[in-house]
């Protein structure tokens, strides 16, 4: 598989085609590629002799040779119908090699590809990949079919107690608010309410209420100003929707994120206010109906409700399990566990890498 940088008809319409297309993913986007090369990587937007894309990061080591290398949730698009396990696995292989030939020392990935894929672990595994800790915050996911269902179809399958839950928090969220570039002229549509403030507000805003959600379910997150640079770029690429969802005293009372990438819209992040929920129970499963709703009507094959797994618990949650109450939450909905074979790095200069780490380590303690 021969392989080469991008030109700028194939920059031109990159996004439709590693993005949009089936099995698409926003990690392999042009905005985030331009977010992550403000932090210091380096985008490469290579392109296969069969048309295939595969956005490649990398990062030389500082003071020594060689560098590192992470291809991000690629390469893709991860559809059986545009590329199979054998066609994403000759891919990955191919890319690593030319990237070491450029002096990279090792290669990581992390591409979408459902563990039942036959071949495709076995592949790169004798390619000479290994499994490691993901990088992103899950490996697998919880996910919702929605091909060729309706409305009420889809809300059948949610669990009585959920459905309950919804009705009761339409007569108590006094709006939800959707935050999305692509809404068209006839605004927000069906159960949305319009923005009445800039987006940069309501999620500079959000990013609090994650915090909170973070500190009650022991999840970190990084400094405000990358998280919410991002969020801006992502949203105004059309790649993310953030709805609200807004109390009767007139303040927001929840929010979730969603990318909409790969004929799927997915949960990325989502944060409510504790004190909040005795006066409006169900709200985070009003916003979660509403995601749905909103991929229904775009003709999404998924919705994708995101991973219940951390680091140290990949395996699907059981009862007395930490996140066994969020992996009930999100089954209530109709969801169900999708295994994905997860990160995987291959290491072309052992003594390189070693090195290479020792010399971030030793420059991010100078910068400090």
């Amino acid at each position: 598989m021969n392989l080469r940088d991008a030109g700028p008809d194939e920059l031109a319409d990159w996004d439709a085609r590693s993005v949009e297309a089936p099995g698409g993913h926003v990690y392999q986007s042009r905005a985030w590629a331009a977010h992550r090369e403000r932090s210091g990587w380096q985008p490469r937007f290579l392109v296969d002799d069969g048309g295939g894309r595969a956005l490649a990061l990398t990062r030389r080591w500082p003071m020594v040779g060689g560098g590192s290398a992470y291809i991000p949730r690629g390469p893709g698009p991860v559809d059986a119908d545009a590329a199979g396990p054998e066609v994403l696995s000759a891919r990955l292989i191919a890319i690593a090699d030319l990237l070491a030939a450029d002096g990279i020392d090792v290669v990581a990935a992390d591409p979408e590809v459902p563990d039942a894929a036959t071949g495709f672990r076995a592949a790169i595994e004798v390619a000479g990949f290994h499994q490691i800790e993901e990088i992103q915050p899950s490996r697998h996911r919880i996910s919702l079919p929605l091909a060729d269902r309706t409305e009420d179809d889809v809300f059948a399958g949610v669990s009585k107690s959920t459905r309950q839950r919804i009705k009761k928090a339409e007569e108590t969220v006094e709006r939800v608010v959707r935050h999305d570039t692509r809404t068209g002229p006839d605004g927000p549509g069906d159960g949305f309410a319009t923005p009445n403030e800039q987006p940069e507000v309501a999620l500079d805003r959000f990013y609090d209420l994650l915090l909170q959600t973070g500190e009650r379910l022991h999840f970190t997150f990084g400094p405000r100003a990358p998280f919410v640079a991002w969020w801006r770029a992502a949203l105004e690429a059309g790649h993310l929707v953030f709805l609200e969802a807004w109390g009767i005293r007139g303040a927001p009372i929840g929010g979730l994120i969603l990318y909409r990438h790969g004929g799927r819209l997915s949960t990325v992040h989502s944060g409510d206010d504790p004190e909040e929920r005795h006066e409006t129970p169900g709200a985070m499963h009003l916003l979660r109906w509403r995601a749905i709703q909103l991929a229904i009507r775009e003709g999404s094959s998924e919705m994708d409700l995101g991973g219940v797994d951390v680091a140290g618990a990949r395996n699907e949650p059981q009862e007395g399990d930490p996140l066994y109450g969020l992996y009930q939450h999100k089954q209530s909905f109709g969801g169900e566990w999708l295994a994905l074979t997860g990160a995987h790095e291959r290491i072309f200069d052992p003594r390189g890498y070693q090195i290479g780490r020792l010399a971030s380590r030793a420059a991010r303690l100078v910068r400090r």
